[in-house]
């Protein structure tokens, strides 16, 4: 399979650039298209002041069937190149991220998850007639219903929110104070996204060494995000002057030591341990007792790795599930071993030993 170029801007139309990539090529494809925002005429502060809003060429259509047409051509693309477990993220507002989403349902991807950038410091409403728009909406999307093996990084992002499960609503700060790009005082591209909401995207979806393409690169935050952890990018750009401002920050952007990019690895993607391999490997013994965590509940092991308590037996979770009277329990961190100390402590600790043992 060729190789697509990597680590570099291409200065040119998004879909016609893509056409020239090799297919299934891609890890991950982070899209920030045209939100076709349908402004008419200025936005003013009540101090009549302008605002800086989006009023470029590029984000106007001249109907919702034509930005439909272009959001089909562009998915399809970017569907071609992405891995068979590749992942697509896409980000917008109200005013088309629901297209978009018809569109990529329309073309077979499968939406994984809806998560909402909660902007902790918002642009108020200067018109006073709306809600103040405080959130965007990402669409996270395998390529189909049966691709199953995409990377998800789902102990890391635990351990990025104080052990918890990562939730889909992110409260993150907009693009400003020095990370905002500017020229004679003026933003340098209206629609920056902050380096933060793609630290989250990469490090929840990307791995070491693989290749992120950003069809819309704008300023260059995909980019610049994707080199510091270590990840390969490429960038398609339309406008000269954008792709110049990217290629100009991304050069200045240092790479972290690869040992500090390790990211938490998933019970699922550790190497399957049954039971039985704690006593081949002699940790436990024939005979030795295992205990609940509170020491109540006691069941021999077994030659085979299977428990005995009383007249019944079976696996170690099968006999966890048996003296709880539940449907299921999981053996690994139900039950417990007394260490050399004397304490108590889980058999899922013997586990990770012949785990380390193994890399």
């Amino acid at each position: 399979m060729i190789k697509p170029a990597k680590d570099r801007v291409i200065v040119g139309d998004s879909i016609t650039e893509m056409q020239g990539l090799p297919p299934e090529s891609i890890d991950v494809v982070f899209a920030d298209p045209p939100y076709n925002l349908q402004l008419n005429g200025d936005l003013h502060r009540p101090d009549s002041s302008r605002v800086d809003a989006v009023t470029d060429s590029w984000d106007q259509f001249n109907s919702f069937s034509h930005y439909d047409k272009f959001t089909y051509n562009w998915l399809k693309e970017t569907r071609r190149l992405l891995k068979p477990n590749g992942t697509l993220w896409v980000i917008g507002s109200y005013h088309n991220i629901y297209r978009i989403g018809t569109c990529l349902q329309n073309l077979g991807y499968w939406i994984l998850n809806d998560v909402v950038w909660r902007k902790s410091n918002p642009m108020p409403n200067f018109r006073g007639r709306r809600f103040t728009n405080a959130h965007e909406t990402l669409l996270w999307c395998s390529k189909s219903q049966n691709a199953k093996k995409y990377t998800f990084n789902y102990d890391s992002m635990k351990e990025l929110n104080d052990g918890l499960q990562m939730r889909s609503d992110w409260l993150l700060p907009i693009c400003s104070g020095n990370e905002r790009i500017k020229l004679n005082g003026k933003k340098a591209h209206p629609t920056q996204k902050p380096e933060s909401l793609l630290t989250r995207v990469l490090l929840a979806s990307t791995n070491q060494g693989d290749t992120v393409l950003d069809p819309f690169f704008g300023s260059g935050t995909t980019g610049a995000v994707a080199k510091r952890l270590g990840r390969h990018w490429i960038g398609i750009e339309q406008d000269k002057h954008y792709a110049k401002i990217a290629d100009n920050r991304i050069k200045g952007i240092t790479k972290i030591d690869p040992d500090m990019l390790e990211v938490t690895p998933t019970k699922r993607q550790a190497p399957r341990i049954p039971f039985g391999n704690v006593i081949e490997r002699g940790l436990l013994s024939p005979g030795d007792t295992l205990y609940d965590r509170i020491g109540r509940i006691k069941a021999k092991v077994r030659a085979d790795g299977s428990l005995t308590l009383g007249p019944v037996s079976g696996s170690i979770h099968r006999m966890g599930a048996h003296v709880q009277k539940s449907p299921t329990c999981n053996g690994w961190t139900f039950w417990h071993y007394t260490n050399e100390k004397g304490d108590l402590q889980p058999i899922d600790s013997l586990r990770e030993t012949i785990r380390r043992d193994l890399n």
